[in-house]
This record gives structure tokens, sequence and C-alpha cells, in this order.
């Protein structure tokens, strides 16, 4: 799969060092996968959530920030909608955010 805005991931783990770790991991994981379906991703991240309109929810650092990716299947790219803390998370819809 492709990353688009990949950079606002760079920005936000330059700003959280903690999750410098998981969000390349992330990717690098993301890099290598062939998604077709909810279920795939659900087979490479057991912890992805899918939350409708191609909106996938994934936790990071163990759960203490979120990312909200749209995933454009055919296309076999995943765009960064979203990624911040908890408190930043509770403050959005996941369904319609776009903060970068």
């Amino acid at each position: 799969m492709r990353i688009i805005a990949i950079q606002n991931l760079k920005r936000f783990y330059e700003q959280h060092p903690e999750t410098e770790t998981g969000i390349k991991v992330w990717v690098k994981q993301v890099k290598q996968a062939t998604w077709e379906s909810p279920s795939d991703i659900k087979q490479t991240f057991t912890h992805a959530r899918p939350i409708g309109n191609g909106r996938v929810i994934f936790n990071v650092n163990k759960n203490d920030y979120r990312l909200i990716v749209k995933v454009e299947y055919r296309l076999r790219i995943v765009f960064v909608c979203f990624i911040g803390t908890h408190e930043e998370y509770d403050g959005i819809d996941p369904l319609t955010v776009t903060k970068f």
C-alpha cells in the first residue's frame, strides 16, 4: 500500500518521540501490505477498528494515541486523516476528520 500524508506522521513523532517506533513499525507493515478489504487489515493489525466509509482507527503506542486513515483498496492507497492523543480524538468525528 502507498501512504499519503506520511510526512504528517513524521512530524507527529518528532513532537511525540515516544510514538516513533510504533509509527515506523505501522508504516513498514502498511507499505508491505496488499489490503483488499477491512478483514485484510484486521489480519495485519488485530486491534484495528474499521468504522465505515473506508476509514480505520489504529491504536498507537499501546492505545495512548489514535491514528485514523482512509483506505482506497482498489487504488492501494492509505490516506492519513488524523493522528493525536485520546483527548484530541474525543473532540473529532472519526468519520469526517481531516486534521492535516
